[in-house]
């Protein structure tokens, strides 16, 4: 299997883990769907999302061997043919825009590795800095077009820049400000752009250790997944909760999610009564308590954990 395939392969098997973990509370999962938006439709964006990881891996291969400082990644039209393609292939709504914004850098990031060397998560790391620090105000504009297709549900109004205000591609090109510009300003209250401008934080000093924790503790991959998603839901409060509901919803959601794991989480009965319990109360919320960051989140440490040689 090529580099790009496999990075692709890889990427995919993440979605595909992410969303088949249960009880995730409070998200689409195998056992519990939305109104408009069922598992079908996350599974079915997974399969539309692999050319567009194998392109992006390609590009950072490109990239890599010209070493020109000059060529650009193109990352944000990447971002938007994989936001047009999962609204081809399913009609749930918005199901992949997070994971889109995280998983793509990390194809480039991955895809730059040489193919006769093994993919590790230091070097995808290393790669990512590279990937963020080199967009332009072409990825940013492009980025803001995908956003508008996706049109994902509890956006609110961001005090600069609006992705739903017009004038804000005009003040992009103006300014002259790269798609890492545009997260540096959302950062303080979106955890995607946080992990853009920060070395993807979450996914590796976090998630990424979580999931071997687990998995070395249990070999069980649901259990793993699951109690990632509730560590770093205890530690991050979730955004998408916090644009719905505020700031202060979010942090008693995360205060939940860690009193969960002090009874074991999904390694105890008590524990995994405590999430079933936890999961019903979100989805009893209309989706208003739906840690939608979170679950992208995890995607993105497990896209990390798997390029790095994890098999289920």
């Amino acid at each position: 299997m090529s580099r790009h395939d496999e990075v692709a392969a890889a990427l995919q098997l993440a979605l595909l883990l992410e969303v088949s973990a249960h009880p995730k509370p409070g998200n689409v999962h195998r056992a519990h769907d939305f109104d408009r938006t069922r598992f079908e439709h996350f599974l079915a964006s997974a399969a539309a999302l692999g050319p567009h990881f194998r392109l992006a891996a390609l590009r950072g291969r490109r990239v890599a061997e010209r070493l020109e400082e000059s060529v650009e990644l193109a990352i944000g039209e990447r971002i938007r043919s994989a936001v047009e393609a999962c609204s081809e292939w399913q009609h749930g709504g918005n199901t992949s825009l997070g994971v889109i914004l995280l998983l793509t850098p990390v194809a480039y990031a991955a895809g730059m590795i040489p193919p006769d060397s093994t993919l590790r998560a230091l070097e995808i790391r290393k790669n990512l800095r590279r990937v963020v620090s080199r967009t332009t105000p072409a990825d940013a504009v492009n980025t803001y077009r995908a956003i508008s297709h996706a049109s994902p549900g509890g956006m609110g109004k961001a005090p600069e820049l609006d992705v739903n205000d017009k004038n804000s591609i005009v003040e992009i090109r103006k300014r002259t400000l790269s798609l890492l510009d545009i997260f540096r300003i959302s950062a303080r209250y979106d955890t995607i752009s946080y992990e853009w401008v920060n070395g993807f934080s979450v996914t590796f000093d976090i998630g990424l250790p979580s999931l071997y924790q687990e998995l070395q503790a249990t070999r069980d991959i649901n259990t793993a997944v699951v109690d990632t998603y509730l560590r770093i839901l205890s530690r991050v409060p979730d955004t998408l909760i916090a644009r719905k509901q505020g700031m202060r919803t979010a942090r008693e959601v995360s205060l939940r999610a860690k009193r969960v794991l002090k009874k074991g989480g999904m390694r105890t009965a008590t524990g995994r009564r405590a999430v079933e319990q936890m999961d019903e109360a979100l989805q009893k919320s209309g989706h208003l308590l739906n840690p939608g960051t979170t679950a992208d989140l995890t995607a993105s440490a497990l896209s990390v954990l798997i390029l790095d040689g994890y098999r289920p």
